[in-house]
């Protein structure tokens, strides 16, 4: 049995139905942003003409988010045919929350989804009956009572909120975070998590250079021109020291002197066609032969002072106070892991890329080691600190609630200065977005408000905004469209919610802080913490 076994060649396992239909956001978000999607339960409450909540959702059905509700107490109207996808004359007099469901489902089987006709004065006994939500999204403008309800639990359950009100060609969504939230993942550049540690090397790194350049001035052709970039500049680096009483060159003008000194080790007789390694050598001085900074994204976290205690107990932050530790000892992060591309023999990039790999792996258990001696640190995964090393120096924090945002008379007085700024430059500086954020929070109440009456209701706020033509051209947008929705402007701004709703569900990427101001007529979003 056990010499049939050995003899019967493995079946190479083809993608599974799942990974066929989900590839493209796989590579996206990996397998651990599906699950964490296919887990999440929304909650959308929707009012107005509310198509730019039914678009978010759309867009979040189709990835495979787990499950979803829809409360609305709205009855479809001939005028809802017009600007809403998933309705139809057969929807006429029925439900809206139940017809946009039904249809939503038909776009993926594997996703669950639930209809309410929730009215304000039953929102709080769906919000207390139903299991936990992962997030809510509300649409603008809401019956009296609800918001209350709402951004309560949002509090006492720590959960996200998404509020989204759009108006004819003019929209905006504002995300409220509970509290500081943490973002390991945040899918930076490939070539910037690179850090070769080059005036820091490690006994290995410096072993393994030096047997390679122990006789580099009689390395045949073949070799010299094959040396990788890495070792070039570990030796070189080396006999730069010797000349210069151990010290690195730093300055601008000293890396300049130490790239000639590359230069004219370059052998320009090689038979070869060249030496692609040193040219690589050369060119990478500036960005590699240097000590890398702690960023001040990181350096923020390292210096945070928690307000709230069993915040303090998450995995994020006591992988955090960890990784202070090691800086602390090593005054430097963990190694990457990562190797560039390079000219080198294929056998010897592979041993080299072993080096550092082999350090990566050393650091992250030197991190992990520190975390299990931490409280609360015991079960934490191996895998997550890994994670949270090769990202340390792009980790971001957001919402963080000892910076308090500026108050809405500043912001107003900045972008207004912006907007002088914009009309000397010409139109390479744009204009504040600022005006259709105020212009929209004003007519939430009275869709059918006039533009003067618009006008007449920010400027009692915004005293600054007085004769603004921005505002004047905004409140004549909102009077004309008298709260209904453009169909395709609400698309949009359901593409760009459910992006970031994805960002937080998957804790990967970095979402806005806190919120986007669109302009459908002239094409243009701002993002403003507001």
């Amino acid at each position: 049995m056990t010499e049939a076994l050995e003899q019967t060649p493995l079946i190479p396992r083809g993608p599974s139905d799942k990974e066929k239909k989900y590839d493209r956001q796989l590579r996206l978000w990996a397998a651990s942003g599906q699950a964490a999607l296919e887990s999440a339960n929304l909650l959308l409450i929707n009012s107005g003409a509310g198509t730019a909540g039914v678009e978010t959702l759309k867009n979040l059905v189709l990835p495979g988010i787990g499950k979803f509700t829809i409360a609305d107490d709205a009855v479809v109207q001939d005028v809802d045919l017009g600007v809403n996808f998933f309705l139809d004359e057969s929807c006429l007099g029925k439900s809206r929350a139940q017809c946009c469901t039904e249809l939503l489902l038909e776009l993926n089987p594997e996703v669950d989804g639930v209809w309410n006709s929730t009215d304000s004065a039953s929102l709080q006994q769906l919000l207390d009956a139903s299991e936990a939500f992962t997030m809510i999204i509300y649409s603008l403008p809401l019956q009296p009572g609800m918001l209350e309800a709402i951004e309560a639990y949002g509090r006492q359950h720590r959960t996200p909120l998404v509020a989204i009100h759009s108006v004819g060609f003019y929209s905006y969504f504002r995300i409220t975070l509970p509290g500081t939230f943490p973002i390991v993942d945040t899918h930076p550049d490939e070539t910037a998590t690179t850090d070769l540690r080059l005036l820091a090397p490690w006994p290995e790194l410096s072993a393994f250079s030096n047997e390679m350049t122990k006789d580099i001035d009689n390395l045949d052709h073949h070799e010299h021109g094959h040396l990788p970039m890495v070792v070039i500049l570990l030796h070189y680096l080396d006999v730069w020291k010797q000349e210069h009483d151990g010290a690195y060159p730093t300055s601008y003008e000293e890396k300049t002197e130490f790239r000639q000194l590359i230069s004219n080790a370059t052998r320009r007789d090689n038979p070869e066609g060249g030496e692609e390694n040193f040219d690589e050598a050369f060119a990478a001085v500036m960005k590699h032969v240097s000590l890398p900074p702690v960023p001040s994204s990181l350096k923020q976290v390292f210096d945070y002072e928690h307000k709230d205690e069993q915040e303090s107990k998450s995995s994020f932050w006591i992988i955090a106070e960890a990784l202070k530790q090691f800086y602390t000892e090593h005054q430097c992060l963990p190694v990457t892991g990562s190797l560039p591309d390079m000219k080198a023999q294929s056998s010897v990039y592979i041993k080299l890329q072993n080096v550092y790999k082999d350090k990566a792996r050393q650091d992250v258990n030197d991190v992990l080691a520190r975390v299990h001696k931490l409280s609360g640190g015991e079960n934490i995964r191996l895998a997550e600190v890994e994670l949270f090393c090769k990202n340390a120096r792009f980790i971001k924090l957001i919402n963080t609630t000892g910076d308090a945002p500026p108050s809405m008379t500043e912001i107003i007085e900045l972008e207004l200065g912006r907007d002088e700024i914009a009309a000397i430059a010409g139109p390479e500086v744009p204009t504040s977005l600022i005006p259709i954020y105020l212009a929209l929070s004003a007519s939430s109440h009275a869709s059918a408000a006039s533009a003067d009456e618009i006008i007449t209701a920010v400027c009692q706020k915004a005293p600054a905004l007085e004769g603004n033509e921005r505002l004047t051209q905004v409140a004549q947008e909102l009077s004309r469209a008298a709260g209904g929705e453009l169909h395709n402007i609400s698309a949009v701004i359901g593409g760009m919610v459910a992006q970031e709703v994805i960002k937080i569900i998957t804790n990967q990427y970095v979402p806005i802080e806190n919120t986007c101001i669109f302009d459908g007529i002239e094409s243009r979003c701002q993002v403003l913490r507001l």
